[in-house]
């Protein structure tokens, strides 16, 4: 799109953005009701088309990436990027949808796929495919750890915390500038205010500014590269969308209450599945159970994701323990588990898909001998297996609870999420691991 634009190849740039549409599938957005999105249409695509191609923003390499455009472009907002956005990755929501679908058994239908972005030869195509569909249509759906509330770059933050200090320092440089002030004291000094007054700060004003001074851009962009944008927790998502508030002992009771024995260790299974899908949100993500390995030579009960930029999981990276995936084996025997069970989940390890994992069990008679046996794994360098037994899970659900039920003026996000995501119980295992 920004090769054509800046070629000046106008039929491309109509062509690209021709089959951009409002995503309505996703029902993602503020509409009551039948989703109903205006954001994107013939129409508004024409004007986005025609600022793109007029922007100097675009045509310097000044905009980059397509949350850019939302600093520079008249009329592009959180909805248009989020529109855009959905359009391009469609074809993997798709292949999102069915896994989804297929891990909870929701029903599907062979349904037109609409345009799907083809990154191999840089086209629009279309299929047929299959996804759930309601009486409003078919549905997209679209994992809640990439789901944000707005945007990581906006124009007022930009231009707050790095234009106007940078506008200043030109003024106070400019002989006889009718913006300086001179106080008691001798100083000089430009109000930010004034700054604001005397420049202006529509987007069509700071991409001129910005042009003029792209260093300043490329250093915000650094700046922001460094942290992350806040993910939406499970309180978030339940305050947004009306939802009953997640019930993290509701989960940890199915657990507790599952019967032991072979007879029962698929709903063991499904219920450890959701309790810590529960638990570990946003940190690890995509469940997968049944996860085929070496062609399907093996499987692991469950794998999880590690999404995490926090917290545990985020530790284990940082100190160089191989975790892209994090293991987990559900064991809902009767009896103590001993070598076969660690050797079992150890040999799903390798330093490509991760050597870090969770044994998940209902109770021990001689708990002090299989921890053990977890840290001779480790030292003979075979991988961290972390155990987690019924009395454990309690344990990681009330230290979740309790952090929540935190006095609101004693917590903020950063601390809260400090409090549930790096648990302790699991830290103080692995520490147990390698001390």
């Amino acid at each position: 799109m920004l090769d054509a634009v800046r070629n000046e190849d106008e039929f491309r740039v109509l062509s690209l953005l021709g089959k951009l549409r409002e995503p309505n599938e996703t029902h993602l957005g503020i509409s009551k009701g039948r989703a109903a999105g205006r954001a994107l249409g013939p129409k508004t695509i024409g004007v986005l088309a025609k600022q793109l191609s007029d922007s100097k923003a675009a045509r310097t390499g000044l905009i980059e990436d397509l949350e850019d455009t939302a600093l520079f472009i008249e009329g592009v907002g959180k909805d248009i990027v989020s529109d855009i956005t959905t359009n391009i990755i469609r074809g993997m929501l798709i292949a999102y949808t069915g896994g989804v679908c297929e891990f909870y058994g929701i029903p599907t239908e062979e349904v037109p796929s609409g345009f799907v972005w083809n990154p191999l030869n840089q086209t629009w195509e279309e299929d047929w495919v299959n996804l759930p569909v309601t009486d409003t249509g078919k549905l997209l759906l679209t994992p809640k750890v990439i789901v944000r509330t707005g945007l990581h770059l906006t124009k007022d933050e930009f231009f707050s915390h790095h234009l106007t200090p940078a506008l200043q320092n030109e003024e106070l440089e400019k002989p006889g500038s009718k913006l300086v002030q001179t106080l008691k004291d001798g100083s000089r000094h430009v109000n930010r205010e004034d700054i604001r007054r005397h420049y202006g700060n529509s987007k069509s004003v700071v991409e001129s500014l910005t042009v003029e001074r792209p260093n300043l851009y490329l250093h915000y962009k650094s700046v922001k590269c460094k942290s992350h944008p806040e993910r939406i927790t499970h309180e978030d998502f339940d305050s947004i969308t009306g939802s009953d508030q997640t019930n993290y002992y509701d989960a940890l009771r199915k657990v507790l209450e599952t019967p032991l024995g072979s007879d029962y260790a698929n709903q063991y299974h499904s219920n450890i599945e959701a309790l810590m899908t529960t638990l570990f949100y946003p940190q690890l993500s995509n469940p997968i159970k049944e996860c085929e390995i070496n062609e399907g030579r093996k499987r692991v009960d469950i794998r999880y994701t590690n999404t995490s930029d926090r917290g545990f999981f985020s530790w284990l990276r940082t100190h160089q323990i191989p975790c892209k995936y994090i293991f987990m084996e559900c064991k809902n025997y009767s009896r103590d588990l001993g070598n076969p069970e660690l050797d079992q989940i150890s040999s799903r390890f390798s330093p490509l898909r991760g050597t870090f994992g969770i044994i998940s069990c209902r109770s021990f008679e001689n708990k002090e001998l299989f921890l053990k046996r977890c840290r001779d794994t480790a030292l003979d360098q075979r991988g961290y297996i972390v155990l987690l037994d019924d009395s454990d899970l309690i344990e990681l659900v009330e230290s979740a609870v309790e952090a929540l039920q935190a006095p609101r003026e004693t917590k903020s996000a950063h601390n809260v999420s400090r409090t549930i995501w790096e648990y302790p119980l699991i830290q103080q295992r692995f520490d147990a691991l390698v001390s």
